[in-house]
């Protein structure tokens, strides 16, 4: 196989991870990211997310399973890891020193991008994100959303076989997350894989052509967004806002199950029950119970609720 033909896919095999203990952070792991695709890893803090990612990129050894991309292991070489991922932490980037132009450049050349290439990619970039008039600005001196954008750039100006995007919208303002999401689209033409990592349900739903939903260390479901709410056709999300400091109501028996963060009440119900449900959450509403509720199509977040019992970070209060 030439290296025109060579298979560029990162592939999880089984991958375990037992601390001392025996907690057991990933188990089992198994999962294929073509190059040009965009693939979501998707679970609650704790899911064994963050584990996954620092295997990945040699900075823990899993106890079992492979990782590869292309023809490269990256459990026996993790020096090629740094080499073929590029890598956008949770973390802000310490660019506190630095302008930001000079900080996309510098990891650039870093990465073994040309003068000239990298300049050009960096202008590119930050017109792009539309952040070109904190182009000279130092990063101690830029906000939380800026500073992330500028982290996002400098892990894409020359991307790696696989690009792995923690949480990249943290902090950012809703204009700039579409801009940012067209640069994640971008990539994926360039031919790059793309791992998300994140929480948020429903900006994967619309970034990502497959996902997994990690729970507990493991793969619990995978396919498209659309095979994953499939099981919730026929059923409508019901979220009710309930008045702060109230008790949960207790719920009818033909109310899916429930689950609560902060003030926030998200449930589903079968179509067949959609008047009771109106009707339940205007009664919660008449006693003082909630100030609000919205009745609507069922979505990706459904599918999670079911699959781990848990309300994306989106909804979280």
């Amino acid at each position: 196989m030439t290296a025109t033909t060579l298979d560029w896919a990162f592939r999880a095999d089984e991958v375990t991870k037992v601390y001392k203990g025996g907690v057991r952070a990933n188990d089992g792991l198994t999962f294929r990211i073509e190059p040009g695709e965009v693939y979501g890893l998707l679970g609650p803090n704790g899911a064994g997310k963050s584990t996954l990612v620092k295997q990945v990129i040699g900075l823990l050894a899993p106890t079992s399973g492979t990782l590869a991309i292309g023809p490269h292991d990256l459990v026996a070489h993790p020096e090629i890891a740094r080499q073929l991922c590029s890598y956008l932490p949770q973390a802000q980037m310490p660019i506190d020193a630095f302008r930001a132009a000079e900080a996309i450049e510098i990891t650039g050349r870093i990465r073994g991008g040309d003068t000239a290439t990298v300049r050009a990619r960096t202008g590119e970039l930050i017109d792009a994100l539309g952040i070109e008039e904190w182009r000279s600005a130092m990063g101690l001196k830029l906000s939380g959303g800026v500073r992330r954008l500028v982290g996002f750039a400098m892990a894409v100006v020359v991307p790696g076989r696989l690009v792995i995007l923690d949480e990249p919208t943290n902090d950012v303002d809703p204009l700039r997350r579409r801009l940012l999401w067209r640069q994640v689209r971008a990539l994926s033409e360039q031919g790059c894989a793309v791992m998300l990592v994140t929480h948020n349900v429903l900006e994967a739903e619309k970034a990502v052509d497959r996902l997994a939903v990690m729970m507990d260390g493991r793969v619990v479901a995978e396919g498209t967004p659309s095979s994953l709410k499939a099981e919730d056709r026929g059923r409508l999300r019901l979220q009710v806002m309930l008045v702060p400091g109230t008790d949960t109501p207790e719920s009818p028996p033909w109310l899916h199950p429930t689950v609560r963060v902060g003030n926030s009440l998200v449930t589903a119900l079968d179509e067949a029950d959609a008047g009771q449900g109106i009707a339940w959450a205007q009664g919660l509403i008449d006693d003082g119970a909630a100030e609000e509720y919205a009745l609507g199509a069922s979505t990706l977040e459904d599918a999670y609720i079911r699959l781990t019992g848990h309300v994306s970070d989106d909804n979280e209060a």
